[in-house]
């Protein structure tokens, strides 16, 4: 604590006043934003689209945290980006932007001294550069090829000086700048999962039915006229809870699972004199192993299964899965 600053005692009902009164600026600075953008996005996204090199973000302060997650989200959703330090810049780093790259230089004054020091420089060489900032008539936006109006009524802090609303506005700008370029590189769910190859996202959408099933002898199969005693150990010894029924070109033609021998038993059925083709769930659901595991997973919450049986081009059986599986694959 500071000697100037004075202890105030707490009060639920003021800091639920103060939070809900936050994100209302907040969300109105946000907000105004959507009727200021114009034909200077498309510009800014058109130059991004047209350069050859990589777009640099950069920004001193709280603009350089909101710079980075920037950078960040480019580089995930298709755009190459990397975050530049600028007073790092003014002692070597510049050397890692070349001419054929875009700058993206973010300052709500517009003239943090730190930014406007490499701008000569690099306009020398050829970069481009794009501004936002919160101030249209500011150093750095007269300098920017483009700018991009950042600018906020009023910060969310009582006092209306520490960088709240205006880095909110920054950052959804940002996102805008992202989710534009996004799609006009046609960027899609398995690019994304490709730059987020060890998160749970890219488990999800990389992962395909093929690389999760059991296939071969680990999948246990009879004939429609084998016994069901037969049947069932046939289904023990394979640990997937179902027995597959198959036809003489391997084409499934039912399934039973440890839920039909539950019904079965509840049900009173003799079980011990039945073949197999009396009691088994025809028409089995199937999937084919080039879907995606996600897609196995939707299947059987929508129809309410644990198991699907795995079917290749001709329709014979090439696999099964059962959730057990998916967990393990922390597709689910």
């Amino acid at each position: 604590m500071t000697p100037s600053s004075k202890p105030h005692s707490f009060s639920s009902e003021r800091a639920l006043a103060l939070g809900r009164q936050t994100l209302a600026i907040e969300a109105s600075a946000v907000a105004a934003l959507k009727d200021r953008l114009n034909g200077d996005f498309c510009a800014a996204v058109e130059l991004i689209l047209s350069s050859n090199g990589r777009l640099i973000v950069s920004g001193m302060g709280k603009s350089g945290h909101v710079a980075r997650k920037i950078a960040a989200t480019m580089a995930s959703t298709g755009t190459p980006a990397y975050f530049v330090h600028p007073a790092e810049a003014s002692h070597g780093d510049l050397g890692m932007i070349t001419r054929d790259d875009v700058l993206l230089a973010l300052s709500n004054s517009g003239e943090s001294e730190e930014i406007l020091r490499i701008l000569p420089p690099l306009k020398r060489q050829g970069a481009r550069i794009i501004a936002m900032t919160g101030v249209p008539g500011s150093s750095l936006a007269r300098e920017a090829n483009v700018h991009l109006d950042a600018g906020v009524a009023q910060e969310a802090c009582p006092l209306n000086l520490a960088p709240t609303a205006s880095t909110t506005a920054a950052l959804a700008l940002g996102d805008a700048l992202a989710v534009a370029l996004l799609d006009a590189r046609g960027f899609g769910a398995e690019d994304f999962a490709r730059s987020h190859p060890g998160g749970s996202l890219g488990r999800r959408l990389l992962t395909h039915v093929r690389d999760v099933m059991r296939d071969g002898e680990r999948v246990p199969a009879v004939s429609s006229d084998t016994l069901v005693g037969d049947a069932l150990v046939a289904m023990s010894q394979g640990g997937l809870g179902l027995v597959a029924i198959i036809d003489a070109e391997q084409r499934p033609t039912g399934i039973f699972t440890d839920g039909d021998l539950r019904r079965c038993l509840e049900q009173g059925t003799d079980l011990l004199r039945q073949r197999i083709a009396a009691v088994m769930h025809p028409a089995p659901r199937t999937i084919e192993p080039e879907r995606l595991a996600v897609e196995a997973v939707e299947m059987m919450e929508r129809l309410r299964i644990n198991a699907l049986l795995v079917t290749d081009a001709e329709g014979r059986l090439a696999g099964a899965l059962n959730m057990h599986d998916l967990f393990s694959a922390k597709v689910i």
